[in-house]
């Protein structure tokens, strides 16, 4: 029983830690396309909806999609698929959802409205290099 007991917690751990690293992911590959102010907040002992944040912005609609597009695609050829993706057409907030990880890319007038890292406040931010 012991070892079940074991196994699960180091296979939770696995998860939590895994799911970092696809947040961290998710945000270079965002930097990657000169997404600018770049952050992930931590979420996971604050909310129930999911555990990371990863918020960005780009300068126009034809940036948003191509940040948006390029973590979709990144992720969907690893067989991670989004749970929704909402905003494309627009393309002044791109939302995608992973469960667990929820991608904001935002134009920046629309950011500023919204302002989720003024929401989440006392989120945990995991440094990036930018």
């Amino acid at each position: 029983m012991f070892r079940s007991i074991s196994s699960g917690k180091v296979r939770e751990n696995f998860y939590i830690i895994n799911l970092k690293k696809r947040a961290i992911k998710a945000a270079e590959l965002a930097i990657d396309k000169k997404a600018s102010d770049t952050v992930i907040l931590e979420l996971k002992e604050l909310s129930s909806i999911a555990d990371y944040f990863v918020i960005c912005s780009g300068d126009n609609p034809a940036q948003i999609k191509a940040i948006a597009e390029a973590i979709d695609d990144y992720f969907s050829k690893k067989k991670i698929l989004p749970l929704g993706k909402e905003g494309m057409d627009f393309a002044r907030w791109v939302l995608i959802d992973y469960g667990d990880i929820v991608i904001h890319v935002f134009d920046r007038e629309t950011r500023a409205f919204y302002d989720l890292e003024k929401f989440w406040i006392d989120a945990p931010r995991i440094p990036l290099e930018q």
